[in-house]
């Protein structure tokens, strides 16, 4: 029998356990891999939609539904390939954009879910996001796809970042290296089109960003200190600190605060009062993988 997108969906989501994508395992469980239901929510999507996908019934999802997928089932770059082929897609082509985190990345974000991460791709949109992330710095899931950029939300709305409350930021060292990164980002991939619409927008939206563009504003992402207004705890003052990735083109943002401190003691409060737990695997439902 020809393989489809749906049995091999099934294939995959079959090899993975609940373990592997920072879900709890329940007493009793019989299901072999991930449920259906488990995979929908790490993909974003609905669960009649994951069915309907499996079985043939869904014929032409789009490109950001399987990049959604791939992602949730940790698939190898050969192996998210394959999915899009068999979704009828190109597969992302040299010169663009790639939205793919490699499957050691998401074991580790599966086993730091408490920490607050974000995963942005090159171009600063935000791919994922830990548990930990979402109660610090609010549930990007309500959010438009276009509203998760960091670039827009520095830049082009004025905000202090993608957070649902303010963020005080010490120095000035953000804006410069996201400039730094787009225009560094624009010569490795000058084919992808989403990119250089971001600039675009950017230049015609931001008279600050035109000129920080104009002048060859550079800078390098260094450790920042930065005080989250959270409306339960008031301010959290964490470290921000923003890892690479070698062999891809992804950035973790992470914060941090200092052990034993009051920021710590708020931090953990909101873990414990969003179901977030320091000590064994999160709990489904608070968006570890949301689609894009």
């Amino acid at each position: 029998m020809d393989e489809t997108l749906g049995t091999a969906l099934h294939r995959w989501r079959d090899r993975l356990s609940p373990a592997d994508v920072g879900l709890t395992s329940r007493p009793g469980r019989r299901a072999v891999g991930l449920r259906r239901e488990e995979l929908a929510e790490l993909a974003g999507l609905s669960v009649d939609y994951v069915v309907r996908l499996e079985q043939g019934r869904a014929k032409s999802p789009s490109a950001q539904v399987v990049a959604s997928l791939t992602r949730a089932l940790q698939l190898q770059s050969m192996e998210r390939d394959h999915a899009y082929r068999l979704a009828g897609l190109l597969p992302p082509q040299e010169g663009t954009i790639s939205t793919h985190i490699p499957a050691g990345v998401q074991r580790m974000l599966a086993r730091l879910g408490e920490f607050p991460v974000g995963v942005f791709s090159v171009d600063w949109n935000l791919l994922t996001w830990t548990p930990g992330w979402a109660v610090l710095m609010g549930d990007p899931s309500a959010s438009a796809h276009n509203e998760r950029n960091l670039a827009r939300a520095v830049f082009a709305t004025g905000s202090s970042g993608l957070t649902s409350w303010p963020v005080l930021q010490d120095g000035d060292a953000l804006k410069p290296a996201l400039v730094a990164d787009l225009r560094t980002a624009l010569v490795n991939y000058p084919r992808d089109r989403g990119l250089s619409s971001l600039v675009e927008e950017l230049r015609s939206a931001s008279a600050e960003f035109a000129r920080r563009w104009d002048e060859g504003s550079v800078g390098p992402h260094v450790s920042a200190r930065k005080t989250v207004v959270h409306p339960q705890v008031g301010e959290v003052v964490c470290d921000c600190d923003v890892l690479t990735v070698p062999g891809c083109d992804i950035r973790l943002v992470v914060y941090t605060v200092a052990a034993g401190s009051a920021d710590a003691e708020k931090l953990e409060f909101l873990r414990v009062t969003n179901g977030v737990r320091a000590d064994g695997p999160t709990p489904p439902g608070l968006g570890l993988f949301s689609t894009p």
